[in-house]
């Protein structure tokens, strides 16, 4: 982060900068919470994570707050201003993180104890971690303005989506095998869409540490690997 004349300015970057650190750390915890509230049935832990969620809202709107106020008072130029706007959009993408992690939390609620798929969740769960890693990677690219590291996040999101292809391929084997387990297993890939999408939400922080950086978009196309929407349930003979 560039050193400033004006200590105050300095410190209102360094103010949004915690707060987008600190809307990291809580959407990590509340993607482990969720998952784990889903792979173990655990109600009462699936409501922890939905009321929690209203700290990532509220630690949202003091960014904007914050921001707004930076840009009304220093009126800044350049790159200052790309750190602020940056700092905005990248706790727009974390507040929508949070709220695909309590979208997890919501299944559980609604989840029945009919049918469970023990080794299904294994798959889930490669797809957690995968994105998790993905998420610490690219606040860290965003802490030290790192545009490596943030084009690194960028490329192995394809990697969740072919995670995410593949569960549903396999999803779809077992509601044809036995239509009782047709309820856990739509619970089930609703649950790793939500995961997808937090892969993407982590791609779009990386593409905007880049524009920070070096004060242009992306060039190139994203990559993307997720084929759910053409997966077509074959016709029974």
């Amino acid at each position: 982060m560039i050193k400033h004349t004006i200590r105050a300015f300095d410190a209102d970057l360094q103010e949004l900068a915690s707060k987008i650190a600190e809307m990291g750390r809580l959407d990590d915890e509340q993607i482990a919470l969720a998952t784990d509230a889903f792979v173990k049935s655990d109600d009462t832990l699936a409501r922890r994570v939905i009321i929690a969620d209203d700290r990532i809202d509220a630690l949202q709107r003091e960014i904007e707050e914050k921001a707004i106020s930076v840009i009304a008072l220093r009126q800044p130029m350049g790159s200052d201003l790309r750190e602020i706007v940056g700092a905005l959009r990248i706790s727009n993408e974390l507040e929508r993180v949070g709220d695909l992690a309590e979208n997890i939390a919501k299944r559980v609620v609604l989840l029945t104890e009919e049918v469970k798929i023990a080794e299904a969740m294994l798959p889930l769960q490669r797809m957690v971690q995968l994105v998790r890693e993905q998420l610490t990677s690219v606040l860290e690219s965003y802490a030290c303005r790192d545009v490596a590291a943030a084009m690194a996040v960028w490329r192995r999101d394809q990697e969740v989506d072919a995670l995410n292809t593949a569960l549903f391929r396999e999803m779809l084997t077992y509601m044809m095998e036995n239509p009782r387990n047709i309820a856990f297993c739509t619970h089930l890939l609703f649950c790793a869409k939500n995961i997808e999408r937090i892969g993407d939400h982590t791609t779009n922080i990386a593409e905007n540490v880049v524009y920070m950086v070096e004060g242009q978009p992306l060039a190139e196309e994203r990559p993307k690997a997720d084929l759910t929407s053409y997966v077509v349930l074959p016709l029974s003979a």
